[in-house]
């Protein structure tokens, strides 16, 4: 359940990032708290959502945090 939800979420966060692109930051911030809150409940996370996040941070020229905790 809660991995659907986090789609669903995300789904909106994307949704809202092609509507408003100057917030990608903002979208690369939502998705770093959501990746947590999946890795806080000792849930895997799928790997496109981390490669996502990966492209996110290149495309924003930040340091990679990715973790396989």
């Amino acid at each position: 359940m809660a991995l659907e939800a986090l789609k669903i979420r995300l789904l909106m966060m994307l949704d809202e990032a092609t509507n408003q692109p100057d917030d990608l930051h903002e979208l690369q911030e939502e998705l770093r708290e959501e990746i947590a809150g999946l890795r806080a409940q000792g849930l895997p996370v799928p790997e496109d959502i981390a490669q996502l996040e990966m492209r996110l941070e290149t495309a924003l020229n930040l340091p990679q945090t990715r973790g396989d905790a």
